[in-house]
C-alpha cells in the first residue's frame, strides 16, 4: 500500500505521491510530508554497503514513490537522471583530515548540490505528464543553485514551460549566466528587484491562489516540494554507509539556508540511518543558528555575504521540522504558530521542544573572516579548493564537532569556480569552470527585470503560460 502525504497545517485531506509532487505546496499553505516514516532495519543497509549510488537512490526512494511508478520505471529514472554525471560516484567523498570527509555534490551539469534532486525531479514530471496528457506551468524561486539547476533539467521537455525568479544583483555570475544563457524556449528568468526571501514570497504567495494554480497549471520545483526532500536524503544514505554505518554512527554538517538540505538529513534519520548529529552551518544571516541556540526564530534583514545561496532569512523547510519533530504533528497548532510568524517575523518554541531539537541538530553562525580562512586552510592543509558555501559547512563542522571518534562529513554544495571572485581572494587560485562551461561568459543572457510586485509578476507568468499554450 502506498504512503500517503499529509501538509504540516492539517487544512487538507492525504494525497498521494504524484498529488504531493506536483502540488509542492498545499492548498492551505503547509508543505507535504509522508503520513509515517518509512524504517530501515540494520541488515537491510547493511545489504546496501558497497551498491553503486543508483541502487541506493532506488531502495531509499521506493516506499515514498509507492505504487505511483513500478520499480522498473523507478529504476530507468534514477539511470537516466545521473547518467550526465561526471563522477561515478555521483556523490563521492573525499577526505580532509583524521576522520573528516567532504561530500562532492557537484559533478551534476550546473555543478551544485541541486543538480541531484533536479535531474530526477524532471523526469518525474515528464513521466507522470505524459501519462496524463497534461501540461504544467512550473514556477520556482532562486537563491543562485536552484534556479540554474531547475533549468537545466527542464530545458526543452515537453508539456513545461518554466519561470525562474531571481533576487537581481545578489547571486554571483556565474549563478546568472547558466540560468540566463539557456536558450530553450521553454525557459523564462525574471530578476526580482529585493531578496531571496522576497521571491520566496512571491513565489508563495502565486502557489498560494488557488483560482490562479489552477488556471496555468501551476507546480513548484523549490525545497518545499516533497521530491527534492527525498531525492536528497540518498546522500545521506550513501556516504554514511561508506564509512561503516549501519554499525556505526555518522555526523554531517551541512551549509544551510533554507533548511531543505540538513531536513534532507532529518530524514534519512527518520528512516533509520544511525546519525549522529547534524550541524546547521549558517552564514552571516543566522536566523536558524540563533534558533538552535535560542529557541527563538526570528527573521532580520538579509545580508549580502560571499556564499550567496544562503542569504535567506525564511527558511522555509523548517516548517516541516517543527511539525513533525517538535509540535508532535499537530497541524492546527503549527498552523497557529505560522500566522503568528507570518504577522511578527517571529516565533518561540518551549524549552522541552528545544531540547527534543537539540538532541539531534547543533548550529554555528560563521562570519565572513571565517569563511575566507577555511577556504585558505583547506587549500593550504589538503590541496583542495572549496567554494565558501562548502566553507561555512567545514568551519561549522569543525567547531561543533562533539565526538572526534565518529565520523563527520562535510557536504562541499557547489564547484568553486561557481563563486570565483571569493575563492580568488581568499586563496589566491583561481579556479577553472569545466571545459564545457569554459565560454559560458560570452554566451547571450536572457532576462527580464521585474518589480518585487506580486500583480506584475503574476502578470508576466500568466502571459507566459498563455504564450506557450
Amino acid at each position: 500500500m502506498s504512503l500517503r502525504y499529509v501538509s504540516t497545517r492539517g487544512g487538507v485531506p492525504p494525497c498521494g505521491f504524484e498529488a504531493a509532487l506536483f502540488a509542492g505546496l498545499a492548498a492551505d499553505g503547509g508543505l507535504y510530508l509522508p503520513e509515517s516514516w518509512p524504517r530501515f532495519e540494520r541488515d537491510e543497509l547493511e545489504a546496501l554497503q558497497g551498491a553503486p549510488y543508483q541502487e541506493v537512490a532506488a531502495r531509499v526512494l521506493a516506499p515514498f514513490v509507492g505504487e505511483d511508478l513500478s520499480p522498473a520505471e523507478l529504476d530507468e529514472l534514477i539511470a537516466a537522471a545521473y547518467a550526465g554525471f561526471d563522477h561515478a560516484a555521483i556523490a563521492p567523498l573525499r577526505q580532509l583530515g583524521p576522520n573528516e570527509w567532504l561530500l562532492e555534490l557537484f559533478h551534476g551539469p550546473t555543478l551544485a548540490f541541486k543538480d541531484i534532486a533536479m535531474q530526477l525531479l524532471a523526469r518525474l514530471f515528464e513521466r507522470f505528464l505524459s501519462r496524463r496528457e497534461r501540461a504544467v506551468t512550473i514556477v520556482g524561486a532562486t537563491s543562485g543553485d536552484t534556479g540554474a539547476a531547475a533549468i537545466e533539467a527542464f530545458a526543452g521537455r515537453a508539456r513545461t514551460t518554466v519561470v525562474i525568479l531571481h533576487p537581481h544583483g545578489r547571486i554571483s555570475d556565474v549563478q546568472r549566466r547558466q540560468m540566463t544563457t539557456v536558450a530553450a524556449a521553454n525557459v523564462h528568468n525574471l530578476a526580482i528587484e529585493g531578496t531571496f526571501d522576497d521571491c520566496q514570497a512571491l513565489l508563495k504567495a502565486l502557489l498560494g491562489d488557488a483560482a490562479l494554480r489552477e488556471r496555468l497549471n501551476l507546480a513548484a520545483i523549490n525545497s518545499i516540494n516533497w521530491g527534492r526532500i527525498m531525492a536528497q536524503a540518498v546522500y545521506y544514505v550513501s556516504a554514511a554507509l561508506a564509512l561503516g554505518a549501519p554499525w556505526r554512527r555518522v555526523a554531517f554538517a551541512v551549509p544551510s539556508g533554507n533548511f531543505g538540505d540538513v531536513y534532507a538529513g532529518y530524514v534519512a534519520h527518520r528512516m533509520g540511518l544511525p546519525v549522529a548529529q547534524l550541524i546547521v552551518a549558517t552564514n552571516r544571516n543566522d536566523i536558524l543558528a540563533r534558533f538552535f541556540q535560542t529557541g527563538v526564530y526570528q527573521a532580520g534583514e538579509v545580508v549580502p555575504t560571499t556564499s550567496p545561496s544562503m542569504d535567506i532569512q525564511v527558511a522555509s523547510n523548517f516548517e516541516r521540522l517543527l511539525f513533525d519533530h517538535l509540535y508532535g504533528r499537530d497541524g492546527r497548532a503549527l498552523a497557529r504558530l505560522m500566522e503568528e510568524f507570518q504577522e511578527h517575523r517571529r516565533l518561540a518554541v518551549p524549552d522541552d521542544a528545544l531540547g527534543r531539537a537539540r538532541e539531534l541538530f547543533d548550529a554555528a553562525r560563521v562570519e565572513e573572516a571565517e569563511v575566507a580562512a577555511t577556504m585558505a586552510d583547506v587549500l593550504r592543509s589538503t590541496g583542495q579548493l572549496i567554494d565558501p558555501h562548502s566553507a561555512v559547512g567545514v568551519a561549522a563542522g569543525r567547531r561543533c564537532r562533539q565526538d572526534p571518534a565518529i565520523p563527520l562529513v562535510m557536504l562541499a554544495t557547489a564547484h568553486p569556480a561557481k563563486f570565483l571572485d571569493a575563492v580568488r581572494a581568499a586563496t589566491g587560485v583561481a579556479p577553472a569552470l569545466p571545459a564545457r562551461l569554459a565560454d559560458l561568459d560570452r554566451r547571450p543572457e536572457r532576462c527580464e527585470r521585474l518589480p518585487n510586485h506580486l500583480a506584475a509578476v503574476q502578470r508576466r507568468i500568466e502571459q507566459l503560460a498563455r504564450e506557450a499554450a
